[in-house]
């Protein structure tokens, strides 16, 4: 098999030849650029240069050799874009080892030595970066105080978001006149020159935006105490996601093989609400999104969702959803025996391949090598299963447990076992 083929197998729930891998074709199945710095280095690759592609989050990009080092089967469309030298500028990461940053994002340092972005008219920090952390905070929240009476000025504060204006590739491209056409271009000639199954990452967050224009404490509030304008504020950003949906389809929607959606809507505990309200307020408007990709291109549907989501996911998949992100098996009834029993027929589910946190970072060698084979036994029946961690691959990661990973996953490919 092909690494397309290999990738959606799995998503049909037909057994691969081996389990497909993911690292780096979204930004929540990536590396912390500090770690990817320290990899390369590691396999005496000093010379591959360490691309923040995602600055809020400050994962880098991986480089065609470390995509073929690991076997991985899938790529994000957006790494087209920012493809010649003169895109990045250098910069250093919060351990002190050198990187690039996308030519178009300038922090500005503080006389505390944190770094801050500002709005355009330098009145307004919009996200910050401690000294020492290793990714920027949101500080602006354009509708702390309430809603607004008009949503005329809707479009101008989501750009004042970091997660919109500072966006990862493609969409720090997304103002330009040629974009659509250049997304288009770009991911022709990238389907042409590999086998690997292409991604595109889309936001297309509710719950999120929410939290982000009214703060998480307010906008959890609102789900309760104040339906009708959450109600109005989720139509508003139906209405534009819908219209950036219709223009991925047209341009992308018959090469891409994989739309990414996100909505964090999980905590370590639980969901954020209760069933009957992601129902109500959440569920009809994922499924209008899910409905349009579906009925207007060839792409599977893919949501990234933090946390305990295993009593919101019946509805999820209900509305469409095919591929859930990153897995969290740590949390509130996210066993991956459980998952797997309960919905392993309905969806694929893309990481939970080992905990980032207290076993990637911290576990020995043969703890790595036991949970990854694990967790692939598991999973991986009957197909519905993409190789990956829970989240992101932390910065305090060593590079030898990361290649321990991947060494471990190999082995279970190579075994070749028949998994009924």
């Amino acid at each position: 098999m092909k690494s397309r083929d290999r990738i959606l197998a799995a998503i049909n729930h037909q057994q691969p030849d081996r389990i497909p891998v993911d690292l780096g074709s979204t930004p929540s199945s990536g590396i912390s650029a500090i770690a990817y710095s320290n990899l390369v280095k590691h396999i005496g690759r000093p010379d591959l240069p360490v691309f923040i592609y995602d600055v809020v989050q400050q994962l880098a990009q991986p480089d065609d050799h470390i995509i073929d080092l690991f076997g991985v089967d899938v790529l994000d469309v957006g790494r087209t874009f920012n493809d010649q030298t003169s895109d990045w500028k250098p910069t250093f990461l919060a351990n002190g080892a050198s990187a690039f940053y996308p030519k178009w994002f300038n922090p500005t340092k503080m006389a505390d030595g944190s770094y801050v972005t500002f709005d355009d008219d330098g009145q307004r920090i919009l996200s910050r970066m401690p000294v020492g952390a290793t990714f920027f905070d949101q500080t602006y929240f354009p509708y702390v105080n309430g809603y607004p009476d008009s949503y005329e000025s809707l479009n101008a504060e989501m750009g004042r978001i970091m997660w919109a204006r500072d966006a990862h590739s493609p969409w720090d491209h997304a103002g330009e006149s040629d974009f659509w056409k250049k997304l288009r271009e770009n991911t022709l000639r990238l389907r042409q020159t590999t086998d690997k199954a292409l991604l595109i990452v889309c936001g297309c967050n509710l719950f999120e935006w929410g939290t982000f224009l009214r703060r998480m404490d307010n906008f959890l509030m609102d789900l309760l105490c104040d339906p009708y304008n959450v109600e109005k504020l989720l139509d508003q950003l139906l209405i534009r996601h819908l219209a950036t949906l219709e223009k991925v389809c047209k341009s992308v929607g018959d090469i891409v093989d994989i739309i990414r959606f996100g909505d964090d809507l999980g905590m370590t505990t639980g969901p954020f609400m209760d069933a009957e309200t992601y129902r109500t307020l959440f569920k009809p408007r994922h499924k209008i999104l899910c409905e349009y990709v579906k009925s207007h291109s060839k792409m599977h549907t893919f949501i990234h969702s933090c946390g305990s989501i295993s009593l919101l996911m019946p509805h999820l998949i209900e509305a469409g959803i095919e591929i859930f992100n990153p897995v969290q098996t740590n949390c509130y009834r996210m066993e991956p025996e459980f998952l797997k029993r309960e919905f392993g027929k309905d969806c694929t589910f893309w990481g939970g391949g080992i905990e980032t946190a207290g076993t990637l970072n911290s576990g020995s060698l043969s703890k790595i090598r036991e949970q990854v084979i694990e967790r692939m036994e598991i999973f991986s029946k009957g197909g519905g299963f993409v190789f990956n961690t829970v989240h992101n691959i932390l910065p305090d990661v060593p590079p030898r447990n990361i290649i321990a990973m991947f060494d471990a996953v190999k082995e279970f490919n190579s075994q070749k076992i028949e998994i009924k």
